[in-house]
């Protein structure tokens, strides 16, 4: 039987079945079963809450209060991090992905290359010619970026503040219930946001450097980066994942990054619809892709924000709902029976599903990322997507 797919942790759970674990690998892997279902337990408690009450904003409330669960499940998430995710590189891996992508964007040209594109598309929309265009200048970066200091940072649900050992990052991490003394606690879905900070970049960095906590308000425009590692898939309505896009979008500066990484362990092309939509209501709010890759647990993917505005249109389509996982569509009944072993679907089915996108439209949506991974799965409408015609 294959293993099955666990989509709270990006883990595999069932053993492998050609060998012995010898004490320790069995003891160490005994551990890790039981930090993960401390996690998993959490999430299935908040989605069982949410389908049963629908107030998504009594039932987090609730949740912010019970110090119990929250305080277990950091120590669970901090412990799966130091002891677990860090010997296979998965979990490190997704923070040295967030560094490179940062890296390469900012201090190595890829913002240029970016701004160039986009100026090179607009001119070409409007008819000119390519003559006029090698004749005209291209825009210029904002002075933030092109005399960056640090790369201001803000983590998310940081838990254990892994982005802190970075000199090049001047890192604000954030969470319900901190797992260590550098993060600051904060309810991120009900942040208030004040006008930008009309202050010189070190100025900035001081102002940082003297939050007070807990942090209830925050700037607008005020950080380069913003990650959402392991975030959005923890709160059991799109429209929360919603919330949180549309405020990293208004705590951006213009050209910022959005930094996704979601847990997902099946096959690259099983969850290529869900990847699409959510591209797609990301990008609605004022952003394009940059970057997207699939480990073998986890989605990454990077934007930047191209717009000054945040849009909120919930007119033309139901975006929020376009943010969904697979677990929205279960019922308390499956997500009792999560952890018993199913028969997942073979490679030969999964390879039928992928040649089955052929068939479909691309999508209008452009890309920044010549590097997507997910380039093997030819493009479609989103609106061919059964799921999405629901909402």
């Amino acid at each position: 039987m294959d293993p099955t797919n666990n989509a709270e942790t990006g883990e595999i759970e069932n053993p492998e079945p050609f060998y012995m674990l010898i004490p320790k690998e069995a003891s160490c892997k005994k551990e890790q079963e039981k930090l993960s279902g401390v996690v998993k337990n959490v999430h299935r408690k908040l989605r069982r809450k949410y389908r049963e009450v629908g107030d998504f904003d009594k039932i987090w409330r609730e949740h912010c209060e019970d110090e119990q669960t929250l305080s277990e499940y950091a120590l669970a998430m901090k412990n799966l991090a130091d002891n677990h995710w860090a010997k296979n590189s998965e979990g490190e891996g997704r923070i040295e992905w967030c560094r490179s992508v940062c890296q390469e964007y900012f201090l190595d040209g890829g913002i240029k290359r970016m701004l160039e594109k986009d100026e090179k598309s607009a001119r070409l929309a409007v008819g000119l010619t390519a003559a006029a265009l090698s004749a005209q200048p291209y825009s210029t970066i904002p002075s933030s970026i092109s005399h960056l200091g640090k790369m201001r940072l803000l983590d998310v649900g940081s838990c254990f503040n892994p982005f802190l050992k970075f000199d090049e990052f001047l890192t604000v991490g954030i969470d319900i219930v901190p797992a260590v003394e550098s993060v600051y606690k904060c309810d991120f879905l009900n942040l208030q946001l004040q006008q930008p900070l009309q202050l010189a970049g070190d100025a900035v960095e001081a102002f940082l450097s003297h939050l007070h906590n807990p942090i209830d308000t925050l700037p607008a425009q005020l950080f380069h980066v913003v990650v959402f590692s392991l975030l959005l898939s923890y709160f059991p309505s799109p429209y929360q994942r919603w919330i949180c896009c549309k405020k990293a979008h208004e705590l951006l500066e213009l050209h910022g990054l959005l930094l996704i990484i979601t847990p997902d362990s099946s096959h690259q092309n099983r969850h290529a619809l869900m990847m699409r939509s959510w591209r797609v209501a990301v990008e609605s709010l004022g952003f394009k892709r940059y970057k997207y890759v699939k480990f073998s647990h986890m989605h990454l993917i990077a934007f930047r924000k191209v717009s000054l505005a945040t849009s909120t249109d919930l007119v033309s389509r139901n975006y929020p709902e376009m943010l969904y996982i697979p677990q929205d569509f279960h019922s308390n009944e499956e997500e009792d029976y999560a952890d018993v072993p199913v028969q997942a679907r073979s490679e030969f089915e999964e390879d039928q599903l992928a040649w089955g996108f052929t068939e479909l439209p691309d999508t209008p949506y452009d890309s920044d990322s010549g590097e997507s991974q997910s380039s093997s799965v030819p493009g479609f409408h989103e609106l061919e997507d059964p799921i999405l015609l629901q909402s």
